[in-house]
């Protein structure tokens, strides 16, 4: 009994030992996504906060391809020792398992979820010189030319996209898709007018809506935006349901530590609000969220299976 009483007291004391140091090596944030975009500056945020606090590297590996798919299928396979974490926003982890065939990870099995770090909302934009000046102005021009209002998207399967098909499903109305290889070629042919409509995340679009390059009609939120403050949510103009979060959330692979999971949420939380930094994600469009490893997954599973039932129900495809 003496043995076994000191053999867990040492056990017990090796495991706070290694949790107190953690980390004692350079962590590897990695981002399923090319440098540039909204989640990669999310990581790179963390990763120099997180650095500063614990004085060892936070390095971030972009690992892009198959909408983010091959990185998340990189950190499944990484040792669960916190060491390796995930930095996406929500396709990985709640819309590329629906559309892409093959996918080598359970999104909802084999990521650890610590904390959803941000969200922001999509914004219903038009070319200014476009003669729709609202979005019942939007709907009667699609009632009027069923399939063949064009509406940009970053891609097939893309936030934007599945908010576009979430509008056309809460209206009964039907548009015209146009995928586009990134954000950015989508957002120049919005603003050229070769394309009518689009939903754009609020931090990828602010700076064109302010200098009168395009005209918001609506927020995709459940509240108006304090950076848009004179434009109406969707819902406020009769469009119910079609209400739309882009995020960004940080996991690592299935089996990290309780005490590793805890210590990360908490240190991230600190980090994005921190003055400095939650002034400039705010002034972007981007509300700190940081909510708990348990109310990560419960959000998860019901975005889940929300874009599940619409990629089903539209018939959705990758293609």
């Amino acid at each position: 009994m003496k043995k076994t009483l000191i053999g867990l007291a040492l056990a017990a004391a090796a495991t706070a030992s290694a949790f107190a140091a953690y980390p004692d090596k350079t962590v590897t944030l990695v981002v399923p996504f090319p440098p540039g975009g909204s989640t990669d500056a999310i990581a790179r945020v963390i990763g120099q906060k997180l650095q500063e606090k614990f004085g060892q590297s936070f390095i971030v590996d972009n690992k892009a391809g198959a909408t983010g798919t091959i990185g998340a299928a990189f950190v499944k396979r990484a040792a669960p020792d916190g060491y390796t974490l995930f930095v996406s926003s929500l396709g990985p982890f709640v819309i590329a398992p629906h559309l892409i065939k093959g996918v080598q990870y359970d999104a909802l099995k084999d990521l650890d979820p610590i904390t959803v770090a941000v969200q922001a909302p999509n914004v219903l934009v038009v070319p200014t010189a476009s003669a729709d000046k609202s979005v019942a102005d939007l709907l009667a021009h699609l009632k009027k030319n069923p399939g063949k209002v064009s509406f940009a998207s970053s891609g097939n399967g893309s936030s934007d996209h599945l908010s576009a098909e979430l509008f056309w499903q809460q209206t009964k109305t039907e548009g015209l898709h146009i995928p586009y290889k990134g954000g950015g070629p989508a957002i120049n042919d919005l603003l050229g007018g070769q394309v009518d409509a689009a939903f754009v995340n609020i931090n990828s679009i602010i700076q064109h809506i302010k200098a009168g390059k395009v005209r918001a009609l609506g927020v995709a939120s459940e509240k108006r935006n304090p950076l848009l403050p004179e434009v109406p949510t969707l819902a406020e103009q009769g469009v119910t349901g079609a209400e739309v979060q882009s995020w960004q959330a940080v996991a690592g692979p299935k089996g990290l530590p309780a005490d590793i999971k805890a210590k990360l949420q908490a240190e991230i939380k600190a980090a994005l609000n921190d003055p400095s930094v939650k002034e400039k994600l705010v002034a972007q469009g981007f509300e700190i969220v940081v909510n708990t490893p348990e109310e990560f997954a419960k959000f998860q599973a019901a975005e889940y299976a929300r874009w599940k039932q619409l990629i089903e129900t539209r018939k959705i495809t990758a293609d």
